[in-house]
């Protein structure tokens, strides 16, 4: 079973979604208070966190910024509907998803899904487990990344995205190819996710390379990860 932690304070929305979660085999704690939901959080190590925004103590920004400069943990950010910059702003922050309130359970347990699909696949080893491209080194089975030899650390999300990006390096990979095979569903033009997720991971990678626009946007066709070398490699 995957251990979930619900920080919401709203008793009986957390009381609904345990029921239904736990009968598709999910382990569910809920915490009401923004900084024990930190404190419950950062002790125990949860496969996901669903985390809300709005909440008594400590908001979830604030749970997220802590929780991100000690882990990668995933997070799925609860967010009001219509709030485009708190969607933004989890996103920024680090977020590895977001759904907005009201919404429908089944929705939800696609999103969390896709989520864990993602940290299984990463923790998986395969055929080639260790890719090269220029100054990164991505190794899928520790699922670590180097660039230079200096270690990067990536959420679940800008792992898989680098990930599929490395694997055709100076390639130009679609929106809708990237959406489906790392986010889990289908592109949708007003889902800022994708652009915010390599947004992040761009800027993570800028900061150990004399290069600039490791991660390029190619304006109606999607993203490309350049190469400075000619020379890619993969081994096993």
């Amino acid at each position: 079973m995957e251990d979930v932690l619900l920080i919401d304070d709203d008793v009986e929305l957390c009381s609904m979604l345990r029921d239904y979660l736990e009968k598709y085999g999910f382990r569910v704690s809920a915490v009401h208070r923004g900084d024990t939901g930190l404190k419950v959080a950062l002790e125990h190590r949860y496969s996901l966190v669903l985390l809300d925004v709005m909440l008594p103590g400590i908001d979830g920004f604030e749970i997220l910024r802590k929780i991100r400069a000690d882990s990668a943990m995933n997070v799925l950010m609860l967010t009001a509907r219509g709030e485009d910059v708190d969607r933004i702003v989890g996103l920024e922050i680090g977020a590895d998803d977001y759904l907005p309130k009201p919404f429908n359970p089944r929705e939800l347990l696609a999103r969390m899904r896709a989520i864990l699909r993602r940290t299984a696949a990463a923790g998986t080893p395969n055929e080639h487990t260790l890719l090269h491209v220029d100054d990164l080194e991505l190794d899928s089975a520790a699922r670590t990344v180097l660039q230079n030899g200096r270690s990067v650390e990536l959420t679940g999300v800008e792992f898989a995205l680098l990930e599929v990006l490395m694997h055709s390096p100076g390639k130009v990979i679609a929106r809708e190819e990237l959406a489906e095979e790392v986010l889990g569903r289908k592109f949708n033009p007003l889902d800022r996710s994708l652009d915010m997720h390599l947004s992040r991971l761009r800027k993570k990678l800028a900061e150990g390379s004399s290069h600039e626009d490791r991660v390029k946007t190619i304006r109606g066709a999607g993203y490309q990860l350049t190469i400075h070398r000619n020379q890619t490699e993969a081994k096993d």
